[in-house]
């Protein structure tokens, strides 16, 4: 199922395969079933579709929120990151199948490419209402680097994916959801109150596979997350940070403050 949505190209089709197999998954579940964990060899990166094209962050256009243009590549951009999300949740259930790990596992990331899926659809309803699409413009390609690097370190994904790229959502959708809302555009607000509601979920799901991971391997949970994200997260961590929303979902500041710029 996971291959399966890996390697299918329109960002449509992967999410409409998403939404089906993680249905038939929550259907098994609901009857009692444990489904069998099986092994496939997910690709070293997802397919895409042929547009848009790929840039490096630094070569992609920047335009202010302030305008209708502005807006509608910062619509995109989410949508962009949604639609890598689903790859990514997906991706971390076929690449450490071999892992042992509880069933529980698998029912939190198949919900979570589910709600990502719903995501990026939310947000490619507001692009078309908008009179754009997914595609239009350009995105930067680097967003797969952080599966690439950690794609032998189920902790180091954790760490990495969830616990900073996801939590990181959670610092600046406020701030788009205001945007939106001096511009009165009800039908965006109403999309990324959903996103941000959810993905407090997320972030909540890789704290606390990481830290069964760590009680398994009998880590400190702060120590282990400061080591791998300074590993594998090629960058600083850039206050201001929504604190009651990290915390909420696991985060307490003395995983992140002390990896933030200047500390």
């Amino acid at each position: 199922m996971a291959v399966e949505v890996l390697t299918t190209a329109d960002g449509r089709a992967k999410t409409a395969l998403s939404h089906a197999h993680a249905a038939a998954w929550r259907a098994a579940r609901a009857k009692g079933e444990r489904p069998e964990i099986g092994t496939a060899a997910p690709p070293q990166r997802p397919a895409r579709p042929v547009r848009p094209d790929l840039l490096d962050r630094r070569e992609v256009p920047r335009r202010k929120p302030g305008s209708p243009e502005g807006r509608i590549a910062l619509l995109h951009a989410v949508a962009h990151i949604e639609l890598n999300a689903v790859d990514l949740h997906w991706d971390i259930i076929a690449r450490f199948a071999d892992t042992p790990l509880p069933v529980g596992f698998f029912d939190d990331w198949v919900k979570a490419a589910d709600e990502e899926s719903k995501h990026f659809n939310l947000m490619c309803d507001c692009l078309e209402a908008q009179g754009s699409h997914y595609g239009a413009l350009p995105a930067h390609a680097g967003m797969w680097r952080a599966a690439e690097d950690t794609a032998h370190d189920l902790m180091g994904r954790l760490a990495v994916v969830p616990m900073v790229l996801e939590a990181r959502g959670l610092d600046v959708t406020p701030g788009m959801i205001e945007i939106f809302r001096k511009a009165g555009d009800s039908q965006v607000v109403a999309a990324l109150d959903v996103i941000y509601a959810e993905e407090v979920h997320h972030v909540a799901y890789g704290s606390k596979w990481f830290h069964f991971l760590c009680g398994r391997h009998d880590l400190d949970p702060v120590v282990a997350f400061h080591d791998l994200v300074r590993r594998y997260f090629h960058s600083t961590l850039k206050p201001p940070f929504n604190e009651e929303k990290r915390a909420e979902a696991g985060l307490p500041p003395d995983f992140y403050w002390p990896l933030s710029e200047g500390v």
